[in-house]
């Protein structure tokens, strides 16, 4: 057999037998989301690509390399998103959510897009858990934020983990460290990459972000930005440590912290893992006040995070935590006979609504092959129904772990009522 295609290059398949995986996490993010009193946004996979370029910012490596934009039949510059804030931040103004009572509590889980070398924590399609909140510039919200990013991490039980914050400042205080950037980088000018020399000249603040090896390790002499934070971003900073240390959330401040995207002010944060390699960044976020403003709304100040659901996998089997999987299946109901497949399918279908997973055949398969299968599925239980059972409305209940077995009704009701007393005696002795 001849495929005709395979998966795009840098996408991944979740098969069943993985697929319980993702939706632990995302059951985990859910709580701990509605635990700080947001509440579940969903937009678009493309937008306007107009819309990445004024919110990402035109400098990113994102938008100038990364970005998958294609032009619609109708002359539209499209744009499969590559992060989740611009979109979210967008449906906030055009929906006018802002008229809701402050702040406004939102949280995603998405897909992302980026055209780049494909590795691990890498990919080019890429999923996401992030949490927005609007309309607070007040410190405790970042502490708040960070705490709740936090919250997540220790329900999976990761360890290892450690937290790097730091402040950005505002486009005001900014403004003086890019000239003392721009001072810095210009003696090394010859020596950086093409990139970065057209990063000097119109975001100097790039050049700290730079992959590149040699111009990483000339950001490293490079100022940093502790020293040119104006009085209102220095104060607000000392309280979000203040807020970091009163609820009991431990951090190392890293002043080369810039994150990837321009809309960031003040706060920016990093979490930390060593066991995934070189993409060891497993969520990020911080501020960004004046993204709303450069969307068309009035101003309102954000801020947010965002976690990488595939590099949180790879860092739960980096550090040996397993993810519990559901049990697939209570009962196995095997048939010979017409009347027994009809009674099993009966049975089956009035254990579903009571919210037990029963499975039957559905396939023909012979009394040796159902019993196999049923091995395969891992029942807890399993019944054999004939004409015999059906005649006398009884059968024999078999545990399938220890091979004990006990009569049970047939009867539909008295059949669930005694059946899941089995199962909670079954559940319990686990």
């Amino acid at each position: 057999m001849a495929l005709i295609t395979k998966k795009p290059r840098g996408t991944e398949d979740v098969l069943p037998r993985d697929s319980y995986r993702w939706q632990f996490l995302e059951n985990i993010f859910r709580e701990e989301a509605a635990a700080y009193g947001y509440r579940e946004i969903r937009t678009p996979v493309f937008e306007h690509t107009e819309l990445f370029e004024r919110g990402v910012g035109d400098t990113t490596d994102v938008v100038q390399k990364e970005m998958y934009t294609f032009t619609t039949k109708g002359g539209d510059s499209i744009t499969l998103r590559p992060e989740g804030t611009a979109g979210a931040a967008r449906a906030l103004l055009e929906h006018g959510l802002f008229n809701d009572p402050l702040p406004i509590k939102n949280y995603y889980l998405t897909s992302c897009y980026r055209y780049e070398k494909p590795q691990a924590g890498r990919m080019r399609e890429f999923h996401q858990f992030g949490m927005e909140c609007y309309g607070t510039k007040n410190p405790a919200a970042d502490a708040e934020m960070i705490a709740a990013a936090k919250a997540i991490f220790d329900r999976l039980q990761i360890h290892d983990l450690h937290l790097e914050i730091n402040s950005i400042g505002c486009p005001t205080c900014r403004a003086e460290y890019h000239k003392a950037l721009k001072e810095y980088f210009t003696a090394y000018r010859d020596e950086l990459c093409d990139d970065c020399k057209d990063r000097l000249e119109r975001n100097p603040m790039r050049l700290l972000d730079c992959k590149v090896e040699h111009d990483h390790q000339l950001a490293e002499g490079a100022p940093t930005i502790q020293e040119y934070l104006c009085d209102e971003c220095r104060e607000h900073f000392e309280s979000v440590k203040a807020y970091l240390n009163a609820v009991g959330v431990e951090y190392t401040v890293n002043p080369k912290i810039v994150r990837g995207l321009d809309y960031y002010t003040k706060t920016v944060f990093e979490f930390i893992s060593g066991d995934i390699g070189a993409q060891s960044t497993v969520c990020g976020g911080g501020r960004y006040d004046g993204l709303i403003e450069d969307l068309g709304g009035n101003p309102m100040p954000a801020l947010g995070f965002a976690a990488g659901i595939e590099r949180l996998l790879l860092t739960l089997d980096a550090q040996g935590i397993e993810i519990p999987a559901p049990d697939s299946c209570d009962l196995y109901i095997a048939s010979m006979g017409d009347r027994a497949h009809l009674k099993a399918a009966s049975l089956a279908t009035a254990l579903r609504t009571a919210g037990i997973k029963a499975e039957f055949d559905v396939v023909g398969r012979g009394l040796r092959a159902q019993m196999k299968y049923a091995d395969k599925l891992s029942a807890k239980y399993s019944i054999v129904l004939g004409d015999n059972e059906i005649d006398e409305g009884v059968a024999k209940l078999k545990n399938m772990q220890s091979g004990e077995q006990k009569e049970i009704s047939l009867d539909p009701e008295q059949f669930i009522s005694e059946f899941t007393q089995a199962k909670l005696a079954y559940d319990f002795s686990e």
